[in-house]
């Protein structure tokens, strides 16, 4: 969040290696083969939560409500979250939930969220170049079904 350190009046981007980067000594693609691995052998099943920012760039928009956020987890923790319908985000490719109770279905499409539709298309397709820049460095060092999932 901006305005936790002295002189920061915004957030910038910052990718960390599996949020915490200083603090793992193998290379990432280690941690990543460990997680599909675990994956895999207990079946478990995972989400990918906003539990950030929506409604428009900082300053504009606002943090995601918390009550949003535990109804998610609830879902997610309870098994309904596997039985509701889902769409693909046209921008990330990711399986988003279409409805959730006690989640305002606008939250479950960001878009809808900012008052400019064509300002998140663009903060989108910038984020999207972002991550594709920041994966580039990876590419030698991952297999080529992370490759392909990751590329698309």
């Amino acid at each position: 969040m901006a305005g936790t350190e002295r002189g920061v009046t915004e957030p910038e981007p910052t990718f960390s290696t599996c949020f915490g980067a200083p603090f793992m000594p193998r290379r990432p693609e280690a941690y990543g083969n460990l997680l599909r691995d675990k994956i895999a052998k207990h079946g478990a099943t995972c989400w990918l939560v906003n539990t950030g920012w929506t409604g428009g760039a900082y300053g504009t928009g606002s943090r995601m409500p918390i009550k949003a956020t535990r109804a998610l987890l609830t879902a997610a923790l309870d098994g309904s979250l596997s039985k509701v319908d889902f769409r693909k985000d046209a921008s990330f490719g990711f399986d988003v939930p279409v409805k959730v109770p006690g989640v305002p279905e606008v939250l479950l499409d960001p878009r809808r969220t900012w008052g400019d539709p064509a300002g998140y298309d663009a903060q989108a397709a910038k984020l999207v170049r972002m991550f594709a820049d920041n994966f580039e460095q990876y590419l030698p060092h991952i297999d080529d079904d992370v490759k392909a999932a990751a590329i698309g």
